[in-house]
């Protein structure tokens, strides 16, 4: 057994049936934190994301896709087939001393197999059941498949990202499975300690499509206040001037002036302090409705040096700024690696590096248990601890194709 005594949610059985990146991203925060974490897999090739590569770390049969590796850390593997009847009876048994159950079939998929919440929940009244889809459990588009993509088009996410004058763009992650996996970990993080109180479970509906609807906050909020379609403004923002990507001597850089008195140090960075004092740039308000004077007139100042010069002025000022990283030089930032974001976990392939937890608590920081297991890595091990089954069982079991 892994020692999992130290964590947050040290005790806490979960049960993950989930695959690709939100349920899974989900489980695995809750593994990190203390849970015990059992993945739940189809035998016949397991989570999809197994073959989605290359990059893969390690070779042959044993290899791992970069892309699984990211989001199934801290768990243990569990094959097993619910098209068999011994495989679902297995399934009810676990369920059965488990806290949590995460899944991401499609609407009524669980209760096909008998494994949906109104099936379980008279088998265990405490369990906190989470369903995640694309659209909902009910509505017009309930039956939908729903990816990132799709739901990072349907609901308007691309129609405000990429150039002004260009074509939607997608966001570069699948952000609308990353909301919908952390909103599935607050909800089901609220209806455990609501089960610890009362005994009573509940059923958790997470939807990719009202995650990311939430997720558009003041863009949407700019639309129903105002009735206005919000425009695709490329790197500028909707409320904020300036607050965009500007063109140095060299390269490109981050600007953030977020108030009235940032701007005023801005304009003596740039030599300018008059500007602080143009009434059609002295507040936010005025600076919107004149943006196109005030970027144009800016670029012209940026132009004179380079990008790490005007980054490290206008932060000796107080004004954001930042550089644009790529992935490599953020990974390998001072800063990052300060902050222990990327680690080092052991696997028989050597060690494996990763993003680490980015929660930080003082009495009890999440952990990298275990490293992202293999096809059914734990299966024997799993139902030894938690069924007391015998080796003659497992060889039945595995023979019947349950496992």
């Amino acid at each position: 057994m892994v020692d999992l005594l130290a964590g947050a949610l040290a005790g806490v059985r979960v049960l993950d049936f989930t695959r690709v990146l939100a349920g899974p991203f989900c489980a695995m925060l809750l593994g990190d934190l203390g849970a015990e974490v059992i993945k739940v897999e189809n035998p016949n090739g397991g989570d999809d994301t197994r073959q989605w590569g290359p990059p893969y770390f390690g070779e042959g049969e044993s290899a791992l896709s970069a892309y699984f590796v990211s989001v199934n850390r801290s768990k243990r593997s569990l094959t097993l087939n619910l098209k068999t009847e011994q495989g679902r009876a297995i399934a009810r048994q676990l369920v059965a001393d488990s806290h949590i159950l995460i899944e991401n079939f499609k609407v009524g998929g669980m209760a096909e197999y008998g494994l949906g919440y109104d099936d379980l929940k008279t088998l265990h009244p405490a369990l906190v059941y989470c369903s995640i889809t694309g659209y909902g459990q009910d509505g017009p588009y309930r039956d939908r498949p729903g990816y990132d993509y799709a739901i990072q088009a349907m609901s308007g996410l691309m129609s405000i990202t990429g150039p002004a004058d260009g074509e939607p763009h997608k966001v570069g992650v699948a952000v609308s499975d990353v909301f919908t996996g952390l909103f599935a970990l607050t909800s089901i993080l609220a209806a455990l300690r609501h089960s610890e109180r009362t005994g009573q479970g509940q059923h958790i509906d997470i939807a990719l499509l009202d995650s990311q609807i939430a997720a558009l906050v003041n863009v949407a909020s700019n639309y129903l206040v105002s009735g206005q379609t919000p425009p695709r403004l490329g790197n500028a923002h909707p409320n904020i001037v300036p607050y965009q990507t500007f063109r140095a001597a060299d390269r490109d850089f981050v600007l953030n002036v977020g108030n009235d008195r940032q701007f005023r140090a801005l304009c003596r960075v740039i030599g300018q302090p008059v500007l602080a004092d143009d009434p059609r740039y002295a507040t936010n308000p005025a600076r919107l409705e004149h943006r196109a004077p005030l970027v144009e007139l800016l670029s012209a100042a940026f132009a004179q040096k380079s990008a790490g010069e005007w980054v490290d002025a206008l932060l000796t000022a107080g004004i954001p700024a930042a550089p644009i990283l790529s992935v490599a030089d953020a990974l390998n930032d001072p800063q990052v690696q300060a902050r222990g974001l990327v680690q080092q976990v052991h696997t028989p392939a050597g060690d494996l590096p990763l993003v680490g937890p980015p929660m930080r608590l003082s009495a009890t920081p999440p952990v990298v248990h275990l490293p992202p297991p293999a096809l059914g890595e734990h299966t024997d091990a799993v139902l030894r601890e938690r069924l007391n089954l015998s080796d003659a069982a497992l060889a039945d079991l595995r023979a019947a194709g349950a496992i």
